[in-house]
């Protein structure tokens, strides 16, 4: 009973406590992008050719909304653990939202809100609107794929100006990688150079250290839980013996 109940604790915890977390960190990260949308007014000039330094990691970067599925998150910048932990995360060395060439964002699946968790509801031409300190841009879906971990070309640079968005496949899984490609309807802003020295450079990678999706679980919690079990089990085990 004592290592049912610490599996049950464990398995809620990854399910709606970090859904907790989540939520208290998608709130105070929005209120700091309205803080920055009126720090960016008047609107920025498309036609500048200098660009504002990159957003520090972790920092609230735009809005994005899905209506298909009911998703209205702020996207941070940055697809490391602690960074998905707050929503999804911008892909560095990619393009903002919006900019020309191909923006790409990574969610979780499961767990920390779980944002992209009906990712396999959207449909072509279903509509995903960003939101940036540079303006609001309607991007189509085009396409869902299903690729291997290590298939990080889906986040190179392209001709067209698209956005992809990337989690886990299947849910609960790490196994593969669902992608979703949408167009972007209008006009796209200049994008600044790609910084080389960036670790998301698609580039670079042969396998993409978060994952594609909003980066593997935390193997901490599961170690944890797994060495409580077996404590628990040794525990009644000798008793057992002796009685």
């Amino acid at each position: 009973m004592a290592a049912g109940t610490l599996i049950l604790l464990f398995v809620a915890y990854q399910l709606w406590g970090t859904g907790i977390a989540e939520a208290r960190s998608q709130g105070d990260l929005k209120t700091d992008f309205k803080e920055l949308q009126q720090q960016a007014q008047p609107a920025v000039d498309p036609t500048r050719t200098e660009f504002a330094p990159a957003a520090p990691t972790g920092s609230a970067i735009a809005i994005i909304k899905i209506p298909r599925i009911g998703v209205e998150k702020a996207v941070v910048q940055g697809v490391g653990v602690d960074d998905l932990k707050k929503g999804p995360g911008h892909y560095p060395n990619t393009p903002m939202p919006g900019q020309v060439g191909n923006a790409a964002i990574a969610g979780h699946r499961t767990t920390y809100g779980a944002p992209f968790y009906d990712f396999d509801q959207l449909q072509p031409k279903d509509a995903i609107l960003v939101t940036t300190v540079q303006g609001s841009f309607r991007y189509e879906v085009i396409e869902t794929k299903i690729v291997r971990p290590s298939q990080v070309e889906v986040l190179k640079n392209t001709p067209d100006n698209r956005l992809t968005l990337t989690t886990c496949h299947p849910r609960f899984s790490a196994a593969q990688r669902m992608v979703v490609t949408a167009q972007l309807v209008g006009n796209a802003l200049p994008a600044p150079p790609p910084d080389p020295k960036a670790d998301t450079n698609p580039e670079e990678l042969t396998e993409d250290p978060a994952g594609l999706s909003g980066d593997q679980a935390p193997r901490g919690p599961a170690v944890l839980a797994g060495l409580a079990f077996i404590g628990v089990w040794a525990i009644a085990y000798i008793i057992r013996r002796q009685v």
